[in-house]
C-alpha cells in the first residue's frame, strides 16, 4: 500500500511543497529513504522505527518500507522529516485509519521516545502549505506560536506521534493554536534605555531622528566617551512600530535562521543586530554550507549597529555593498541559489584614528597612521551612508548644567508620523516603505524642490563634489526632514540640512575633532 502526505524544504528564507509517498509490501524487513536526503534525513529510518515501537505501534508482521521524498532533484535537510514519515508509515501499513492524510501537511523531529521536537523554519513552511491548500498542519508543540501567526490554515500542535495518530484517528480533538499577531504587533512600543538620558549632542540627535524616519544609513565619528554608542543603544526606543506584513516577513528570516526571538516566539518589534567587530564575512552576508541567513539578514526592516566601524574586516565590509544598495543578498552555491532580504537600516560608529584623538594635542598617531586607519572604510562604502555626523564630547562641567533630553517617547511620535507620510506616498509600491528605499527614477516626482532649494542643491551639488550616487541620497535626506516638518514640498532649509550630513564630503579636520 501506498500512503501520502506534505511537508515542505527550506530554500532561502522560503519554502517548497514535499510530497512523502511511503510504500509498504510484506517481504524481509527493509527500511530505505530516497529523493536525495542528507545524511539526517538517511537517518530518520532509525528514529523513526525506534519511535514507532516507544509509542505502542508493534506489529508481528515484516515490511518492506521505500520512503520518497518528492520531487527527487530538490535536497532533502535536516529531521524535519521525522514525523511525516512516521505518520505516513503508519498509514502505509493500516495502522492509521484516516483515510485523508493528504489533506494534511507535517513537519517535526522524533525523539527515540516518540516525543516531537522543535525544528527551524517553520514559518515558511506554513506558509507554502496554505499555498497548496493543506487543512492543517501538525506542527510540534514548541513551534505552535511562531507557525500559528500564518493566518489561513489550521495550526494543530502535538506533543508525541502518538498524540498526532489519535487525533487523526479521532480519538482525541485538539483545538488548532491560535495568535492574534495583529493584536500583538499594535500592542508593541518602543523599548530601550530613553534618549531622556542623554545631555547635549543636540545636532547628533537630530541627525539620528532624521535617520530614523527615513530609514537612512548613518555613520558617527567621534573620540572615545563621546556618546556614539550610547545614543546608538537608544535607536529601538525611537523605532515605529512594524506592520503585520513586515513582522511575518522578518519572523520568517529568524525562523530560518533558528534564531528566533524568546526561543521560539515570533518577532514583534524590529530588530536591532550589533555584532561584534570579529565577525566574518559569511557572518554578516550569510551563507555557510547550509547556507543561512547573517546578520545583515537577521536586521531585516530593523537596524543593523557596527561598533567600531573601521576595526571590522576589510573584506567583511566591502560584502555590505551589495545589500545596502539592492535590499538583499545572492548567496551561490554549485547546487543552487539563495536569495536572503536584507533591508535594514545601518548604524556605525568608529573613531577617528588608532588612539580614537585626532585631532586633538592628546592625539598619539602621526599622519600617516591616521590616514590608513581611516582608509579601513572604502569610499564606495562611505558612498551608500547617507548620514555622516561627527560627534564631540559633552564637557564634564556642562554635563552638570545641562537639563535631560527630549524623551524617547516624544521622538518616536514624530518619526511615526513621518513614516505614516511615507507608507502613504509610496502605497501600491513594491519593496518601498522609506524613503531611503526610494527609486532614483522616482525622485523627481517624490521630492518636489522649491525653486530657492533647486538653487541650494545646485551649489551644493558643485561645493561638495557628490557622486550621483550621494547626490540622490541628499535628496532622500532632504525629502525625510521635509516629512518631518509636515511639508509637501522640499524647501532650502531641508536642502541644507541634508547637505550639512555628509561631512565625510565637506573634509576637514573640523569633522575629525
Amino acid at each position: 500500500m501506498v500512503a501520502r502526505c506534505y511537508s515542505g524544504a527550506i530554500n532561502g528564507v522560503d519554502a517548497s511543497t514535499v510530497e512523502i509517498e511511503v510504500s509498504s509490501a510484506k517481504s524481509t524487513s527493509s527500511f530505505a529513504i530516497v529523493g536525495l536526503p542528507d545524511q539526517a534525513v538517511k537517518e530518520a529510518k532509525d528514529r523513526v522505527s525506534t519511535a514507532l515501537k516507544n509509542s505502542g505501534f508493534r506489529t508481528k508482521d515484516e515490511y518492506a518500507i521505500t520512503v520518497n521524498l518528492a520531487p527527487a532533484d530538490v535536497r532533502k535537510e535536516g529531521p524535519i522529516y521525522d514525523l511525516p514519515i512516521a505518520v505516513a508509515l503508519l498509514r502505509a501499513t493500516k495502522r492509521l485509519r484516516n483515510e485523508q492524510l493528504e489533506e494534511y501537511a507535517f513537519a517535526g523531529e522524533l525523539s527515540l521516545a516518540g516525543g516531537v521536537r522543535r525544528v527551524r523554519g517553520i514559518i515558511p513552511i506554513v506558509m507554502e502549505m496554505r499555498r497548496i491548500g493543506r487543512r492543517a498542519v501538525f506542527v510540534p508543540e514548541e513551534n505552535a506560536d511562531e507557525a500559528s501567526v500564518v493566518p489561513g490554515i489550521d495550526v494543530i500542535p502535538v506533543r508525541t506521534l502518538a498524540e498526532a495518530v489519535a487525533c487523526l484517528n479521532g480519538e482525541i480533538t485538539i483545538e488548532p493554536h491560535v495568535t492574534d499577531l495583529a493584536g500583538l504587533v499594535a500592542a508593541e512600543e518602543g523599548h530601550g534605555d530613553d534618549f531622556a538620558d542623554i545631555k547635549g549632542q543636540e545636532n547628533l540627535r537630530g541627525a539620528i531622528e532624521t535617520a530614523v524616519a527615513g530609514g537612512h544609513n548613518m555613520l558617527m565619528i567621534g573620540a572615545p566617551g563621546s556618546g556614539k554608542t550610547m545614543i546608538a543603544r537608544r535607536i529601538p526606543s525611537i523605532l515605529p512600530p512594524m506592520t503585520v506584513e513586515e513582522a511575518l516577513e522578518v519572523s520568517k528570516i529568524h525562523s530560518v535562521a533558528g534564531r528566533e526571538k524568546g526561543g521560539g516566539v515570533f518577532v514583534t518589534s524590529r530588530p536591532f543586530r550589533a555584532p561584534h567587530h570579529t565577525v566574518s564575512s559569511i557572518g554578516l552576508l550569510g551563507g555557510g554550507t547550509r547556507p543561512v541567513p547573517g546578520e545583515v539578514s537577521l536586521a531585516h526592516r530593523g537596524v543593523l549597529f557596527l561598533d567600531e566601524f573601521a576595526e571590522f574586516p576589510r573584506s567583511a565590509l566591502e560584502v555590505l555593498r551589495q545589500p545596502l544598495e539592492d535590499g538583499h543578498v545572492a548567496v551561490s552555491r554549485a547546487a543552487a541559489a539563495y536569495d536572503f532580504p536584507s533591508r535594514f537600516m545601518l548604524v556605525a560608529a568608529m573613531n577617528p584614528c588608532p588612539c580614537g584623538y585626532y585631532p586633538t594635542d592628546d592625539c598619539r598617531c602621526n599622519q600617516a597612521q591616521v590616514l590608513k586607519y581611516q582608509q579601513r572604510v572604502s569610499g564606495p562604502v562611505l558612498d551608500r551612508i547617507d548620514i555622516q555626523c561627527g560627534v564631540k564630547a559633552v564637557e564634564p562641567d556642562e554635563l552638570e548644567n545641562l537639563e535631560p533630553g527630549e524623551s524617547s517617547a516624544a521622538i518616536r511620535s514624530r518619526v511615526i508620523a513621518a513614516r505614516a507620510i511615507q507608507a502613504e506616498r509610496y502605497r501600491g509600491m513594491r519593496g518601498v516603505i522609506t524613503n531611503a528605499d526610494a527609486k532614483s527614477r522616482d525622485l523627481k516626482d517624490i521630492c518636489r524642490l522649491t525653486d530657492k532649494a533647486a538653487d541650494a542643491l545646485h551649489d551644493k551639488l558643485h561645493a561638495l563634489n557628490l557622486s550621483a550616487r550621494a547626490y540622490d541620497r541628499v535628496l532622500r535626506v532632504a525629502r525625510t526632514c521635509a516629512d518631518l516638518k509636515g511639508r509637501l514640498d522640499v524647501t532650502e532649509e531641508d536642502v541644507f540640512a541634508a547637505a550639512s550630513y555628509r561631512e565625510l564630503d565637506r573634509g576637514g579636520d573640523s569633522f575629525w575633532a
